[in-house]
């Protein structure tokens, strides 16, 4: 067969797909693959074997097959390719931090009901089919090591025919599990909760039954610590997914800081990184209610000088006049982004802005509007927590 009668994979695009240089899509490819008139492809050197037995169909992962440069290439090229669309280049683009497997310490999994059988997975890609899982790649092991168990539990609180969502968080004390869609009736029931809770060792048990999240086991107050600094967890609080994608996301927001004057976290969270780039004079919004209170109580016990203040910065963004009192602004805004804040930290005279993204595009669209009001993208830090899933995170630095 000649050259002619073959196409080679030069890229992964977002969705995943391998694509040739004529634009063609073809799944499950990796770079270096050849791909014949047929559509037989033949694997390269970047094709990698999975690690899962339920890869491709579990809709948990859907990078498998490629290696580690070439994950490591998408996870850039993801960045790289959403500010070119915006006509944006940074700087400097950092090598990306990739997670290991096995380190997902926070997961929602749905769980399904027939007759005596529990199904507890993820569900296949673009189906609302449940893969049973028997193994797992991205979980953390104290995580997956409660799906067994799990399956016992839920048979007997689980309505026949009727599907749950099991939603899991790694904190201080341990596994938190909050179980949503479950139904607890009578004495025999009530007890299977504290005795599951006791058995796995659990650092709390909450429920919802459809009228609101119950703790049924806490043995003491569940706490996430940033920064040495705990903080009050409510149940399934966004959380960075693993410790280290955190680690790497604090640490090229940290070294962005100037040494002194206060900073600004705006879509603060539980204190991700206010709580963590150093004990010093700090501002911190965030629309979440029981989330700011937590921060709030969690900063005032470590003696730390933070305002924390609950307020919803798409409708009422901090004004250029509030934002100038400070020498640097973190954000970190969810997958839509934050252009309503942006719009007026590009009028503002704020020296320094670290941008924590988990969407390459609707960052790129935020950018566009600092670089247009005179702000410089020294760098951007691509982040690959979501271990062989398309999802990318990142760091970007402005600067006046």
């Amino acid at each position: 067969m000649s050259d002619s009668d073959v196409d080679s994979i030069i890229r992964i695009a977002a969705k995943g797909d391998g694509v040739t240089a004529d634009g063609r899509h073809f799944p499950l490819t990796a770079p270096g693959d050849r791909v014949d008139r047929d559509g037989a492809v033949h694997f390269g050197v970047h094709h990698a074997t999975p690690p899962c037995v339920h890869f491709p169909a579990c809709g948990g992962c859907r990078l498998q097959h490629l290696d580690e440069e070439s994950y490591a290439d998408f996870v850039t090229g993801r960045v790289v390719g959403a500010l070119a669309g915006q006509g944006l280049e940074a700087g400097t683009v950092m090598l990306p931090h990739l997670s290991p497997p096995r380190t997902r310490r926070r997961a929602a999994l749905r769980a399904a009901r027939s007759g005596k059988r529990v199904t507890i997975g993820f569900a296949e890609e673009g189906s609302h089919t449940l893969i049973d899982l028997s193994m797992c790649e991205i979980l953390d092991p104290r995580l997956f090591a409660l799906v067994a168990p799990l399956r016992g539990l839920l048979a007997s609180i689980l309505p026949d025919r009727r599907a749950a969502h099991v939603k899991m968080s790694l904190i201080d004390q341990g596994v938190d599990l909050l179980l949503e869609g479950v139904r607890v009736e009578g004495l025999a029931a009530d007890e299977a909760l504290g005795d599951f809770a006791r058995a796995q060792g659990l650092a709390r048990l909450t429920i919802d039954e459809g009228d609101g999240p119950q703790t049924r086991w806490e043995p003491e107050p569940a706490t996430i610590s940033f920064g040495g600094v705990p903080v009050g967890f409510p149940p399934f609080a966004f959380l960075q997914a693993t410790p280290d994608g955190e680690a790497a996301l604090v640490e090229a927001v940290r070294d962005a800081l100037p040494e002194s004057g206060a900073i600004a976290d705006l879509f603060c969270g539980l204190g991700t990184f206010v709580l963590s780039v150093g004990a010093r004079p700090a501002y911190a919004a965030e629309g979440a209610r029981d989330v700011i209170l937590s921060l709030k109580a969690g900063a005032g016990r470590a003696q730390r000088r933070v305002a924390a203040d609950h307020r919803d910065l798409f409708r009422r963004p901090l004004m250029p006049e509030e934002l100038n009192r400070f020498a640097a602004v973190i954000l970190d805004p969810p997958r839509a982004g934050a252009r309503e804040q942006v719009l007026q930290l590009a009028q503002s005279a704020v020296p320094v802005i670290a941008y924590v993204s988990c969407n390459p595009a609707s960052f790129a669209r935020d950018a566009a509007h600092l670089v247009t009001a005179g702000y410089r993208l020294e760098s951007v830090k691509p982040v690959g927590q979501f271990r062989w899933s398309t999802h990318v995170e990142m760091v970007g630095i402005f600067r006046r």
